[in-house]
């Protein structure tokens, strides 16, 4: 928790920040997956948002500022968890762990494993540290993890229309943030999964697992680690597919938010209620043969409480001054 209300006041630097033009743009896909589409017009405002993800150094300076504890460092209350074991409601969270068997269908926990004592300090579990990896975006961290570092910076998590705006880098509906080929010319432009996912990653990128923010070439907006490296948390809540177009310029969206909290809810699991908000921009697990999200269209859907080695975040200001 913060040591004082006073520590959420820190004033927003612009440093590290760039400056994302506001503007309309077709936001989505009817190319790939069925929750990208349909493809609609959205106008967006021009806003701040950090150049590269949150990491871990940034990360260690907040928490020391304000002993923050996050959600994976906290033992799960049994009431929030009805029906669960006691066991099972220890601290930890879930880290991507190749499997050694062969793969039997797509149940994903062949290769995602609960790990007790994983969260951002350890985020391979109780052995592994952050001492070598400080300019690593930070994982581990839950929705309000995120919205917690972002008030204290005096900042704020992205819309998943600014997201994907600023991502696009001014190439509207252009396939990648650098164009239409996934490598141009043999250079790789973001730290995804070369192989085939889960069992063979041939690193052709030069990592296997998150790389230093701005390790790869930055998008037209100067924005780097927009796809891939890690996924990223916004504040807009699941929805199954887009809105449809609208039929007048007049009605363009302008600064959509999805507030439907009650929607996000996944059916199958409708007996815990956990919201579930809006990932962006994919990360270094997103294969050819696997989750090919590694686009700024693509989206996916995470619950609130569960945190990953595989998902960051970074913050915006919504001002120019």
């Amino acid at each position: 928790m913060f040591s004082s209300e006073t520590q959420l006041e820190k004033k927003a630097s612009k440093s590290g920040m760039a400056w994302v033009p506001g503007g309309t743009f077709m936001m989505g896909s009817n190319d790939h997956y069925p929750e990208e589409a349909p493809v609609h017009p959205v106008e967006v405002d021009g806003f701040w948002m950090d150049d590269a993800p949150v990491t871990n150094r940034q990360f260690l300076e907040f928490v020391n500022a304000t002993g923050y504890v996050t959600f994976a460092e906290k033992r799960l209350i049994a009431k929030d968890y009805p029906g669960a074991p006691p066991g099972n409601l220890r601290a930890g969270s879930l880290v991507f762990t190749p499997p050694t068997k062969p793969i039997v269908g797509v149940d994903i926990t062949q290769w995602w494993v609960f790990t007790y004592g994983a969260n951002w300090r350890r985020p391979l579990g109780r052995k592994s540290s952050i001492g070598n990896i400080l300019d690593h975006p930070v994982v581990h961290v839950a929705f309000c993890d995120a919205e917690a570092y972002a008030a204290w910076a005096g900042k704020e998590l992205p819309s998943e229309a600014e997201w994907e705006l600023a991502a696009r880098g001014g190439l509207d509906q252009a396939e990648f943030a650098w164009g239409d080929e996934l490598v141009p010319g043999g250079r790789h432009m973001a730290n995804i999964w070369q192989g085939s996912f889960p069992v063979v990653n041939l690193l052709e990128d030069g990592y296997e697992r998150t790389s230093p923010i701005r390790s790869f070439p930055p998008n037209g907006f100067g924005l780097y680690d927009m796809i891939g490296n890690t996924w990223e948390w916004t504040t807009d809540f699941w929805t199954t597919q887009h809105p449809q177009a609208a039929a007048k310029a007049c009605c363009i969206p302008l600064n959509p938010r999805n507030t439907d909290i009650e929607a996000s809810i996944d059916p199958a699991q409708a007996d815990l209620a956990i919201p579930r908000r809006v990932l962006k921009g994919g990360s270094h697990l997103c294969a050819l043969n696997y989750c090919r999200r590694y686009r700024p269209a693509a989206r996916h859907a995470q619950e609130i409480d569960t945190t990953t080695n595989h998902v960051g975040f970074r913050c915006v200001v919504r001002t120019r001054a």
